[in-house]
């Protein structure tokens, strides 16, 4: 199957200190690409993996399931942690999701998370329908482009795939139950105004957690991929500064 020009992976070594960042669902590394560039500018050893169904065709997506997509980040961060004794996750939208996965299921593998606009639940009453609906349509209009700024645009697909969708709310299920694991430090990033994901999500995230370091920021002028728009600088910019804080080993830092 043929990737999209620019969905394609980014990775770079750098110093001893890692990222993973991970796209969102029905995106591609291009969504995290930038940020992935600034902080591997910093010195850092970046991967943003293209998960498996994503950067084709959403049909694909369909054909693949939650563990198809934690499996390839797993697999990145351990290519990461064989040469880096710190490793940090970060995440867009279910990219945030899979981040959080991490950390309860790895723990001391992860350094620490930051997530932007992350997701763990809807409060779309039609989401109740989704198990029986999957089985009969193979896909619903998406809400691509969710951008504030004029003129950028996401390599997304524009359809949701209701097989991959179901998929992604049992995930949404296993990381809420299991928010209490996650003990890393956080920076949680969460736009004021989003058409994709509901602030209940951070706030579901923020009061389950038992980090003690956690720190939440808002983004008032940016939607939902907000590393594609108005507010991408601060994130990029207080990512790298939370990573030189908790990674005293970072040239630099």
């Amino acid at each position: 199957m043929a990737i999209m020009p620019g969905a394609e992976p980014f990775a770079a070594d750098g110093g001893t200190v890692g990222v993973l960042l991970i796209h969102g669902f029905t995106g591609t590394p291009h969504g995290v690409r930038d940020w992935a560039r600034h902080l591997a500018e910093a010195g850092l050893s970046v991967r943003a993996p293209r998960l498996p169904g994503h950067g084709t065709r959403w049909q694909e997506m369909n054909q693949t399931r939650w563990e198809d997509w934690y499996g390839e980040a797993e697999r990145n961060l351990d290519a990461l942690l064989d040469r880096c004794p710190q490793v940090f996750v970060m995440g867009l939208s279910m990219g945030g999701t899979l981040a959080l996965r991490l950390a309860e299921l790895r723990g001391d593998d992860v350094a620490g998370l930051v997530l932007v606009n992350p997701s763990v639940l809807t409060l779309r009453k039609d989401a109740a329908l989704l198990p029986a609906l999957r089985l009969f349509i193979p896909s619903f209009p998406g809400v691509p482009n969710d951008i504030k700024a004029d003129g950028v645009r996401e390599l997304a697909y524009d359809r949701i795939p209701l097989r991959a969708a179901h998929s992604l709310s049992q995930l949404w299920r296993l990381v809420r139950t299991d928010l209490p694991r996650v003990t890393q430090p956080l920076l949680l990033f969460s736009s004021t105004e989003d058409h994709v994901v509901e602030s209940a999500n951070a706030t579901t995230v923020l009061e389950n957690v038992s980090s003690t370091d956690r720190r939440h920021i808002l983004l008032a002028d940016s939607y939902h991929v907000a590393t594609l728009d108005n507010d991408a600088p601060q994130i990029f910019a207080d990512s790298l500064t939370f990573v030189r804080t908790h990674a005293p080993s970072l040239s630099g830092g």
